[in-house]
């Protein structure tokens, strides 16, 4: 219903903005942030990349495995709605990948095998006219998103942007690097940590990491904090996922 509707986007964007704070997870803002996007628009997964000091894309966060991929596609070919959209800082919309050969025939081509997805649109992580980055919003099946959604996917992305980057650096209009280390860091200790649940329960690695996200939010601490306690064999795994041969009974 559109009460419900409001309800979860304003959740969304107070949970952005709890970000704006001098010590906060990069990390888990940008799985938030690809994490509302599907849940608040018409889209079937999200990704983000981000541009580091020598304006170069890097795949930051994805919503699953597939945008993680397209993700990847984009930056191998060295062409694709992110790149044109973070070079230009203003969105791209695809309605049907396949009859955009001429535009990123590397692109197009490279898609056409590993995913299912046939539309995305591109939206910029800017601050002053100037990109720092682009969330990818990539559909199922062809069409444009309508301008309302595409409008609340900008807004996300703004408010995002604002979490990524200092005052200072924005006056400079550069982006600030450690962050963006930072992010690509953690993600690897999330990797380590999603391979030692997994292993210890006897699950998936996406389903470890699903496990992990709930717990995390539920018990109101940092994603990358807490991976990093479990890569390192310091975290009681029991919290999380029940022992083999255990009950399912989870705190």
């Amino acid at each position: 219903s559109p009460n419900e509707r409001q309800e979860l986007v304003s959740r969304a964007f107070v949970t952005l903005a709890d970000t704006l704070v001098d010590d906060y997870d990069v990390i888990d803002l940008l799985d938030r942030l690809v994490g509302f996007c599907v849940e608040l628009l018409p889209t079937d997964a999200a990704g983000i990349v981000l541009g580091d000091a020598r304006r170069e894309l890097r795949a930051v966060a994805a919503s699953g495995e597939a945008a993680h991929l397209m993700e990847l596609l984009q930056l191998q070919a060295d062409e694709g709605p992110c790149l044109d959209c973070f070079q230009t800082a203003t969105a791209v919309s695809v309605a049907d990948l396949t009859k955009a050969g001429d535009r990123w025939p590397s692109f197009v081509a490279a898609v056409e095998q590993p995913t299912d997805f046939q539309s995305v649109h591109a939206l910029p992580l800017r601050r002053r006219g100037r990109a720092i980055g682009a969330l990818n919003l990539f559909g199922g099946a062809a069409g444009l998103l309508p301008q309302q959604d595409l409008a609340l996917g900008q807004a996300l992305a703004d408010v995002a942007t604002i979490g990524i980057l200092q005052e200072q650096a924005i006056r400079r209009g550069e982006v600030l690097g450690e962050q963006l280390q930072l992010a690509l860091n953690s993600r690897v200790i999330i990797e380590q940590a999603k391979g030692v649940m997994a292993q210890y329960g006897g699950i998936t690695t996406e389903v470890a990491f699903e496990r992990l996200r709930q717990y995390v939010r539920s018990h109101e601490l940092r994603l990358s904090e807490v991976a990093r306690r479990i890569a390192g064999r310091e975290f009681a795994l029991a919290e999380i996922i029940p022992p083999p041969g255990s009950s399912s009974r989870r705190r």
